[in-house]
């Protein structure tokens, strides 16, 4: 059977793809007898899954057998790994390139009613556990995202999808392109997409929203859609599986048929050829980032510093690398916020508003890249 699999990952390999995205790659592994999880809300059983008895041996396997023969990557798609676990996977001798890793994906889940409520949670825990991260990995490396296929679009999440959009959308732009590790942008949030204004079950075609609506029903929890709207327009997957947003036609340029998911209404705004040639829209500033990323050692391998850590409005941080010196300010509030640092002898490289009159005055959703004197 792994043989098998093992042939048809190489079929792609001769074919010349640059890797694979392993999904859920530490649950291949099963406990002897498959036991049941005795965990508290731990219906799928994870708990008895994640890093398997066998685990390294299978991962080996596959490595020997399939990309370590080609110069592709392979990332990892790690539910519940740890740092240490990831550097364990991603070292030297680790047989994957990358992680993906979970823990920032749970800030807004609520452990007495899970999916069905929204956590309040504040910039100081999303900071937490970034930094955890950015400084803890050592040789291990990892996937930095804000949202996926599984996930609701990242300016409705982490941001302002109404009268800040544009803003919010290139303030997180930010933070993905300066972290350390191998930023990932899903489809259409270099646009600024944003989650979809769900009306009807019918709209939906996501199997775990429409199972749990389902269930919620059956245990006299809501009588129907009407009464999850609104959870459902924040969490359902299917946010994130609308149709990439081209231009402003009747199905935004997705197809001349009929989409398995409408087409959000604000593509007419929203969309890639009302994007390409504005020099100031979501698009325009992705690209902007992506060069300067490209020719920014210190932006991929520099060092990690937080700054104004017990900060609650502002992300700060430094990258360093072999006497480079670069500064990032990130303003997660739709209202101006001052910084407090020093930011005399700075050069800008680049921000999502024009240049400020008072730089230590951050307006709403401000992001800016600085050098810093050596």
């Amino acid at each position: 059977m792994r043989e098998d699999i093992y042939d048809r990952m190489n079929w792609w390999l001769e074919k010349g793809i640059d890797g694979f995205r392993l999904d859920v790659v530490n649950l291949i592994s099963k406990p002897e007898g498959l036991p049941d999880s005795d965990a508290d809300g731990d219906a799928t059983g994870l708990s008895q899954c994640v890093e398997g008895p066998r685990l390294d041996e299978y991962l080996a396997e596959m490595r020997e057998a399939t990309f370590g023969r080609y110069d592709a990557v392979a990332i990892g798609e790690t539910p519940d790994v740890t740092l240490e676990e990831a550097r364990h996977h991603t070292g030297p001798d680790g047989p994957l390139d990358m992680v993906f890793h979970f823990e920032h994906m749970g800030l807004d889940s609520d452990d007495e009613d899970g999916w069905w409520s929204v956590r309040e949670w504040d910039l100081t825990e999303l900071k937490r556990v970034i930094d955890r991260w950015q400084t803890g990995l050592g040789d291990g490396w990892h996937g930095v995202y804000l949202g996926n296929h599984d996930q609701p679009r990242i300016v409705s999440r982490f941001g302002d999808d109404g009268q800040y959009r544009r803003e919010s959308a290139t303030m997180l732009a930010t933070l993905l392109l300066t972290l350390r590790g191998t930023p990932f942008v899903h489809q259409g949030d270099e646009l600024g997409m944003t989650n979809y204004p769900f009306e009807a079950r019918e709209e939906l075609a996501d199997a775990e929203t429409l199972g749990r609506i389902d269930k919620a029903v059956a245990a006299g929890r809501i009588d129907g859609f009407e009464d999850a709207r609104e959870i459902v327009r924040y969490r359902t997957r299917d946010n994130a599986r609308t149709p990439m947003q081209w231009d402003a036609t009747e199905h935004a340029g997705f197809t001349i048929g009929e989409p398995w998911l409408p087409v959000n209404p604000n593509h007419e705004t929203v969309n890639v050829e009302q994007e390409r040639d504005d020099p100031d829209s979501v698009l325009a500033y992705y690209r902007r980032l992506v060069a300067l990323r490209g020719e920014t050692p210190a932006l991929v391998s520099g060092k990690y510093e937080p700054v104004l850590p017990d900060d609650e409005s502002v992300f700060a941080y430094r990258r360093t690398l072999d006497g480079d010196r670069l500064l990032v300010l990130l303003n997660f509030e739709d209202r101006e916020t001052t910084v407090d640092l020093s930011l005399d002898g700075v050069t800008r490289l680049v921000g999502n508003y024009d240049a400020p009159a008072d730089r230590t005055v951050l307006r709403p959703y401000e992001a800016r890249l600085y050098r810093l004197q050596e």
